[in-house]
């Protein structure tokens, strides 16, 4: 919902307050490394939530894991898709110039990582204990 909350309030403020963006043919560049990011973003999402569903545990937040996952994208990073979500954001402000969503994306993993990921780690090491330690020290919390 955070990321959802800054793309609706990034396109919202481009419309009221456009700030400046970059003409061609640098604009052109920014538009394919944002093709880029919004694939790799939505390809993270996938791989994170397949792994979740083959190892039988929540994709909610909210909800309690019943699996330590560490395999597919979360040997890389412990919040593939919170690190999708953000190469998400940022795409597609680098898609249609919308230069308020490159503002919004480090604020939404921000409040992503104090709102979200804090919370879910403080769970995964009551529920895990060593084992989620083992793995903190392993993989870094975003790349």
């Amino acid at each position: 919902m955070i990321y959802l909350g800054a793309l609706a309030l990034g396109v919202v403020l481009h419309a009221l307050v456009p700030l400046p963006w970059f003409s061609r043919p640098f604009a052109d560049i920014l538009v394919a490394v944002g093709v880029l990011a919004v694939g790799a973003g939505v390809l993270l999402d996938v791989l994170a939530f397949r792994t979740l569903s083959r190892e039988k545990t929540t994709i909610l937040p909210h909800k309690g894991s019943t699996h330590l996952v560490t395999g597919g994208p979360f040997a890389v990073t412990r919040n593939p898709i919170y690190v999708g979500n953000t190469l998400f954001l940022l795409g597609i402000g680098l898609i249609f110039g919308i230069a308020w969503l490159m503002l919004l994306a480090p604020l939404a993993a921000f409040a992503t990582q104090k709102l979200a990921i804090e919370p879910e780690e403080r769970h995964l090491e009551a529920r895990f204990g060593k084992a989620f330690r083992d793995y903190r020290k392993r993989v870094r919390r975003w790349i």
